[in-house]
């Protein structure tokens, strides 16, 4: 298939979850204090390297992507669950970068080798319940906080490719052809030499991984010598 080096996409990082507003009730306790527990933190969006992809085709179906929020405190010291981390693969050579018109703004992160994480946008924190706010003058306080929203915003992603096959020969050998057959790329194709002036590249599909190969411009003798 052809190979796609760039690609746009909308990241969201989940919202803290409420602080709860809760007072113990019990038959032995007739004026139970507050019990309200904390909201969880909102899960993070990370992009992941994983060395199985080669190209970004998988963000041309998909560009939104969110992360789980925290859930809500409850009653009896209860905290909420934290948000579900969200990771998004992409292949090795990926530079992520914040546009200048985000939230996300002047950010800039590289992924070269496999396992390598980046956190690009951070979930936001929870709320403390109401039993965070007693104080020896408010030992009943009827209030709690709201979580805070996550990090949303674009990022820009561009990939430096290196390719794992180079097709070369002498000029009008056949090597676009081969390129044309073996992936969907659409190299220029004709009857005279040095049809490519510049490399293609396309995308093979393995069963393990991607293989990138690379149409490369005729060689010819002399050429080390500037022929």
């Amino acid at each position: 298939r052809m190979l796609h080096d760039r690609a746009r996409i909308h990241v969201q990082a989940g919202a803290g979850g409420d602080g709860c507003k809760s007072f113990r009730r019990e038959a032995h306790v007739p004026r139970g204090g507050p019990d309200g527990g904390d909201g969880g933190h909102g899960g993070a969006v990370v992009l992941i390297c994983d060395d199985s992809l080669r190209d970004l085709q998988a963000f041309r179906r998909r560009t939104n992507f969110h992360a789980g929020r925290g859930g809500h405190g409850e009653g009896s010291l209860r905290h909420g669950a934290d948000g579900e981390t969200l990771e998004v693969p992409v292949p090795p050579g990926t530079e992520i970068i914040g546009p200048e018109d985000g939230d996300l703004e002047g950010r800039r992160w590289e992924l070269l080798a496999a396992g390598q994480r980046a956190t690009v946008a951070r979930g936001g924190t929870g709320g403390k319940g109401n039993k965070r706010f007693t104080t020896p003058t408010r030992q009943a306080p009827r209030f709690a906080e709201r979580g805070l929203p996550g990090e949303e915003g674009w990022l820009e992603l561009r990939l430096k490719l290196l390719a794992d096959v180079g097709l070369v020969g002498l000029p009008n050998a056949g090597k676009s052809s081969l390129l044309s057959r073996l992936t969907r790329a659409a190299p220029k194709v004709a009857d005279y030499p040095f049809t490519t002036l510049s490399p293609v590249l396309g995308v093979l599909e393995g069963e393990e991984r991607q293989l990138i190969l690379a149409d490369i411009p005729g060689l010819i003798e002399g050429a080390s010598e500037g022929a």
